[in-house]
């Protein structure tokens, strides 16, 4: 049974028809292409920053998620003359990983709640087989928007936020003021917490939970803003053990189910935080392109930072 609170936030954020009652994509509606003529406006320089973690046995899955295994990598063909001896010779490659095991997307139809997905949709649209039948995340073909960092991190003036810190909208005004920008339209945001260091650090375990993360009280916030997406530095994406007791990815239910928007995980905000710093601004193009597997409920992004 939902707690009360969550179900009030849940009937202010709702964007079920929205957009019609075929939609698909929920707020990344809100990309529109003058959203993306102003995002591309704020390339200056030219400087590029990855926000991907490396894809490998060593990465950031331990065991935690059942069945979210790191990428196992291997070669299936090395320097093959296949067409005979003395001719070109190839080398191919085999990967079998979770689909959210690094720096991943959400689909909408990661979460389901009372049987439902995004837009009302039964939950049972998602099938072993053919996996998610409506919402896959190649309904997506393309992510490009502006985004801003929210360092809320540095705006508690720390590194990195304790593991009981639940984000509120109250953090994510004053990175605003840090950043001296307004989050508007359309927008990517990047939540920074400084979690990420502990993976970077090889401190694997503790990277996991308990986590800083999103308060539940987030999804409103974002909402009034008609925010895109949102990603952040953790494993969970939200606060956890969860602030409300009982009530498990209550944030990933009112982004993904409620607010049909995307949200995105494990994503490296380190060296986008130097940079924002260095460039003091905090917006820039961002290309955050989904892996279009058909079905999936999630998939890899190797997003960039344009300045």
């Amino acid at each position: 049974m939902a707690a009360p609170e969550f179900l009030d936030i849940a009937k202010r954020v709702n964007n079920w028809g929205r957009w019609g009652s075929d939609d698909e994509i929920g707020t990344l509606n809100l990309v529109t292409d003058e959203v993306v003529r102003a995002a591309a406006a704020t390339v200056r320089t030219g400087r590029r920053v990855a926000l991907a973690v490396p894809l490998s046995q060593q990465g950031i899955q331990t065991g935690l998620i059942p069945g979210r295994v790191n990428p196992l990598h291997s070669m299936i063909a090395v320097n093959w003359e296949m067409f005979g001896p003395g001719t070109v010779a190839t080398s191919d490659d085999v990967v079998t990983m979770g689909l959210q095991a690094g720096t991943h997307w959400d689909a909408l139809t990661h979460i389901s709640r009372a049987g439902f997905v995004y837009n009302g949709r039964p939950a049972d649209t998602i099938t072993p087989h053919r996996g998610a039948a409506v919402s896959g995340i190649e309904k997506i073909p393309y992510l490009i928007s502006r985004g801003v960092l929210l360092d809320v991190a540095k705006a508690h003036g720390v590194d990195r936020l304790p593991a009981d810190h639940a984000v509120v909208p109250a953090d994510l005004e004053a990175a605003e003021e840090l950043a001296g920008i307004e989050v508007r339209a359309g927008d990517i945001v990047l939540v920074r917490t400084g979690q990420m260091q502990l993976f970077l650090a090889g401190n694997r375990d503790g990277y996991g939970m308990p986590t800083p993360g999103l308060s539940v009280r987030c999804p409103e916030w974002f909402h009034a803003r008609n925010v895109a997406a949102v990603a952040t530095d953790t494993l969970t994406f939200e606060i956890f053990p969860p602030e409300i007791e009982g009530m498990w990815l209550a944030v990933h239910a009112l982004h993904l189910v409620e607010m049909g928007m995307l949200q995105g995980q494990n994503w490296n905000l380190e060296p986008l935080a130097i940079a924002c710093a260095e460039e003091s601004r905090y917006e820039f193009l961002l290309s955050a392109m989904p892996e279009p597997f058909v079905g999936a409920t999630g998939t890899p992004v190797a997003p960039v930072a344009v300045f």
